[in-house]
């Protein structure tokens, strides 16, 4: 099912559209493009939130990196 929209656009959103229908995309697909591809950066970036909480929780993963980080300072050569 589709649906028709109405949208204003501002300089910057024309310049944008302009450069996509110079690209070859229909005004419609890169409507369509641009708002799917924004979506998919909002869920990766959700889901990265996510793992990083989960992994700033995870009290043996920190430990973890704080030994790894001891053993990388003790490898450095004196400076």
């Amino acid at each position: 099912m589709t649906q028709a929209i109405s949208v204003r656009l501002d300089d910057e959103a024309q310049r944008a559209l302009r450069a996509l229908e110079a690209a070859g995309m229909s005004r419609s697909e890169a409507i369509r493009s641009a708002l799917i591809a924004s979506a998919d950066r909002l869920r990766r970036r959700s889901a990265l939130a996510a793992e990083v909480a989960a992994l700033e929780a995870d009290e043996a993963d920190r430990d973890e990196m704080l030994a790894v980080a001891g053993l990388m300072e003790s490898l450095r050569a004196p400076g």
